[in-house]
């Protein structure tokens, strides 16, 4: 089915397949709060298909970009003007990623934080219901941006609301905000990024109103995965030049009895067990 979204909503077809199996195809899916979020925390899920006719990325940006700071050439820029220029950069990442859709919300950030309004949760169904994907990224229930947080967590619970034999076979939280090397080890969801170095930074570099503001996430960004593929293992060389981690959340949507927040405390519980046992067996 075609997706009928609300009116401030705005979806794109980069290679402008007609009908419903544009969106179908789909079977890698980003849900970010931002504009560029999926571009930095989704990356392993366009590279995996990137160029290859049997696999589809689709993302979903939430929120309507209205908020974002500006400085440099933006700075005097009203709401509305960078608003619809981040718009416009999404769209041109879609066509460089190769994307199957990309779908732009336009939710306002505080719709997005507040759980008690079910108009993104039913939203994001709608897209979820359409596309059916087999992996789905997801900002990680740990991220210091509130909005971020909201958005993960109304993306599981649009995912509940599916039949089981209709969710993602794995849904993975992603590095923006709080990186995941704090995660231990064995909990840690490797996803290698350094196939087509130039795609990445091509891709980043699209979002030019952010990096104006005073922000290089495109030379952040790249630093955070290269140093990822270094210092993830002390005792071993480096296989990869570029890595990202990810929190698996894929228990959440096969049991809607699981605690987000329970859940989420886990990995930090683990992660002072381990701290406290290296240091007392040195003790």
């Amino acid at each position: 089915m075609m997706l009928k979204l609300n009116p401030a909503a705005r979806l794109m077809i980069p290679d402008r397949l007609d009908g419903p199996e544009s969106i179908r195809r789909t079977t890698h899916l980003g849900i970010g709060a931002h504009q560029d979020d999926l571009e930095f925390m989704a990356f392993h899920g366009i590279l995996e298909c990137y160029e290859r006719p049997d696999r589809w990325f689709g993302g979903v940006t939430v929120t309507d970009g209205r908020g974002s700071s500006r400085a440099g050439p933006f700075a005097l820029w009203s709401d509305d003007q960078i608003a619809e220029e981040r718009v416009r950069e999404q769209e041109s990442a879609a066509v460089i990623g190769q994307y199957s859709f990309v779908a732009q919300l336009g939710f306002a950030s505080s719709a997005v934080r507040d759980a008690s309004q079910g108009a993104v949760r039913d939203e994001l169904r709608k897209v979820l219901e359409a596309s059916r994907p087999e992996v789905v990224y997801l900002h990680n229930l740990a991220d210091k941006h509130d909005t971020h947080v909201g958005c993960a967590l109304r993306a599981l619970e649009a995912i509940r609301l599916m039949p089981k034999a209709e969710r993602p076979k794995m849904v993975y939280g992603c590095e923006v905000w709080r990186d995941l090397d704090w995660l231990v080890d064995n909990e840690k969801t490797p996803m290698p990024v350094s196939r087509h170095p130039v795609l990445a930074q091509t891709i980043n570099a699209v979002f030019a109103t952010q990096i104006a503001g005073g922000k290089r996430y495109d030379l952040a960004v790249l630093g955070r995965r290269a140093a990822n593929a270094t210092f993830g293992n002390p005792h071993a060389t480096d296989q990869e030049t570029s890595m990202q981690w990810a929190m698996n959340l894929t228990p959440l949507v096969q049991d809607e009895t699981l605690d987000p927040v329970e859940y989420a405390a886990g990995f930090i519980e683990r992660l002072k067990q381990d701290v406290i046992r290296r240091m007392r067996q040195s003790l």
